[in-house]
Formats: C-alpha cells, structure tokens, sequence
C-alpha cells in the first residue's frame, strides 16, 4: 500500500548463541505484534561473541532478518569471506579502503515491493584508521538514493561525539541513523529536525546478566589484573534490545523511533 508507514525493527549487535536463540524465538511473534514490515540487525558478534559464519547468517535470515550489518568483527571468521562476496543480504562497513571484499551498503525489498537501503559505516575514534566515513557515506548515497528514500543508516562506533556528529551531519539525508558497537542501549533516541531519526547505541541482542555479553568474572579478572584473560559468551537475562522506526514511504522520513527490549 503506497503511502503507508513502514515499520522497521533495528536490532543492536547479536552475541553469541543466547542472542541467536532470542531471534529464533521471539521475532517471528513480535514481527507480528508489532506489525513490522522489516527487520535489520547488526550479526558481527553472532559467532560464539567475534564474528560470523554464513550457516549463522543464513538461520538469521530464515528467523525474519532481512539485512545483516556488522562491524570491527566482521573479518574474525574466514568462513564468511566468500558468503560476503556473494550474498546482498550481509553488509561490511563502506569505509573501509575501496577493494576490500563485500558491499558497504545494499538494497533490498520488502514484502510489498519497497526499496529499503542499508549502510554500514565504522568508526575511527579509538578504533583502527579507516578511511573517512562522512566522505564514504555520500559516495554510498550517490547511487543508494537513486533506488529509494527510505535510508537506514548503521555506524558502528566507540565515541558518541562521532556518532552524534554523523547523526547531524545525515540529517535529511537518510531516514535513519543508528548506532551500534558498545553493547548499551543510550536514552537519547530522537527525529532530528531535518526528519532523520537518531539513537547513539541501539543496545544488544543477548546476555544483560555479563559485562558487554561476556562472563563477568573474566572480565573483572582482565581490569584487576591486566593480565591475559579467556572471554566467553555469557547465558543469562537474555534480551533483544533495538529500535522500533516508522517512516514514511512517500518521502522516506522518519516519523518516530522507539526503544525495543524484549525477554526471552
């Protein structure tokens, strides 16, 4: 139905088999309930907590995600590698240098017809160097645009500040900008003035009982001692945390943007 408002569910970065299984479980009902014509999710950390194999991303797919982003982590399973070649459905962050394998952004459609593009930036405040993600993204924009309106924007960071500023700096360019990488979802959810909804952390799709998604005795035993420490996916109070945005498929504005969490 032209003119409608789409509904699409951002799910903050995947952890390990228990954030796997909240998918599995819950998304088919809340898809339903929440009548949601969309669903991305950020799958880097999908692989036992560092990174993704493409068995993993195809069940993702085949429990109602429909494009998969990632981060800093996407490279840590050679597995994928291939898939990443092949599949539109699995985005790496566009700034990286130009020849790395994968796509920066893609475009794919929903189940009546409407275009929905996904881009996927990285960030570089106390990350690794990349290259410059506000040049990246319009370089993406030049050709995503021409397809559709409807603009969802992943970057992710470590510094806020750089988030924040990417969030201005796209404001009445995309629909939405989300931000992912730390794991805590942030209070600061908005529609900046120029229509693009904003969130600087969409949270995490696993474990809340750990540190990040991992085993919080290792982690402690890692700040106290600095010494070298085995991290594990942690298993409890396992949650499915992200956003919920509604935009308008005429103009591809978002009209409004609401905090996700759901139990297991």
């Amino acid at each position: 139905m032209i003119g409608r408002k789409m509904r699409i569910l951002f799910l903050g970065d995947i952890v390990g088999s228990p954030g796997r299984e909240i998918i599995e479980k819950k998304l088919s009902e809340y898809k339903k309930k929440e009548r949601i014509d969309f669903v991305i999710a950020n799958g880097e950390n999908a692989a036992s907590g560092s990174g993704i194999i493409p068995r993993i991303a195809e069940q993702l797919i085949s429990d109602g995600v429909d494009v998969i982003t990632s981060g800093d982590h996407i490279w840590k399973r050679k597995e994928i590698y291939d898939y990443l070649k092949c599949s539109k459905r699995i985005v790496r962050p566009a700034n990286y240098p130009k020849g790395v394998l994968g796509w920066g952004s893609t475009i794919v459609s929903d189940e009546r017809g409407r275009k929905v593009g996904v881009i996927n930036l990285i960030g570089r405040v106390f990350m690794d160097p990349m290259d410059c993600p506000f040049a990246r993204v319009l370089e993406e924009l030049e050709f995503v645009s021409k397809e559709t309106s409807i603009i969802i924007v992943d970057v992710h960071a470590e510094a806020t500040s750089e988030k924040v500023a990417l969030g201005w700096f796209l404001d009445g360019k995309v629909s939405a900008v989300i931000g992912t990488h730390t794991h805590i979802q942030t209070a600061d959810e908005k529609i900046l003035p120029k229509g693009t909804a904003y969130i600087t952390d969409a949270g995490m799709t696993g474990p809340y009982e750990s540190v990040i998604g991992r085993k919080c005795e290792q982690i402690i035993e890692r700040f106290r001692t600095q010494l070298p420490t085995k991290f594990e996916v942690a298993d409890g109070g396992v949650e499915m945390h992200g956003v919920l945005l509604e935009i308008n498929d005429k103009t591809g504005k978002a009209e409004s943007i609401v905090r996700v969490q759901q139990k297991l």
